[in-house]
Formats: structure tokens, C-alpha cells, sequence
């Protein structure tokens, strides 16, 4: 039985740990890069996650916006990064990231986007 058990947004055809850490890897990259070409499915989930973790770090003080960075990031560039971005969107409440479809990929038919942060600098 299926009782109070509610559906997960996508398990993305992988086990839990494998999974959580696949996408702490993307936003990783993402903070770093400023953006990350991948599946469409990967890519929403991944700007879910980024997008609550920037208002996670505008909400905070400095020290414990750091905290809350690298529990998530695994470099520290990255972070310094991730806090550097959050400081430029000061005035958004959300909409930091922008998901661009690019294409389908040749071997398997896939959808590409392109997940990238919004320049807020002006």
C-alpha cells in the first residue's frame, strides 16, 4: 500500500545516494560556471534546488550563509561563488536561474537545456 507515501518530483532512474550526489555535482559546476548544459529533466530539478538555495544564503547572515553553502557545494570556490551571486540578486524575490531548451540529442533522442543564472548586474 501506497499510504501518505507521495510521489518524488523524478527519481532520475538512479538510488538515493547516487542521485543526491549527482546533483550536488551539478550545482556545483552551476555555482562555478555560471552554467551547465544537460537533460531537461536533470536541469529543473537542479534550478529547484539552486533557486532555494540562493534565497537560503540572502536570508542569512555571512557566516551562517557559508554554513549553509558548503553543506551543499563541494569546492570552495564555488561558494564564495554561490555568495557572490546570491549579493547580486539582492532585489529578486525568485527567478534567479534561466532554463533554455537547446536541442535533442543525437544518441538518444533526449532533451538538452541549458541551465544558467540570470545577470542581475546593473
Amino acid at each position: 500500500m501506497r499510504h501518505r507515501n507521495s510521489k518524488i518530483k523524478s527519481r532520475l532512474g538512479k538510488q538515493k545516494g547516487h542521485r543526491e550526489l549527482m546533483l550536488r555535482n551539478m550545482m556545483t559546476s552551476l555555482f562555478t560556471h555560471g552554467k551547465v548544459k544537460t537533460t531537461e529533466t536533470r536541469a529543473k530539478i537542479v534550478q529547484s534546488s539552486a533557486e532555494k538555495l540562493i534565497t537560503k544564503i540572502k536570508r542569512k547572515d555571512l557566516m551562517n550563509a557559508i554554513r549553509e553553502v558548503k553543506k551543499v557545494l563541494f569546492t570552495n570556490e564555488s561558494s564564495k561563488r554561490a555568495i557572490e551571486i546570491a549579493k547580486n540578486f539582492e532585489n529578486r524575490t525568485s527567478g534567479y536561474t534561466r532554463l533554455t531548451f537547446v536541442g535533442i540529442r543525437d544518441g538518444d533522442a533526449t532533451r538538452m537545456a541549458l541551465l544558467e543564472f540570470v545577470d542581475e548586474k546593473k
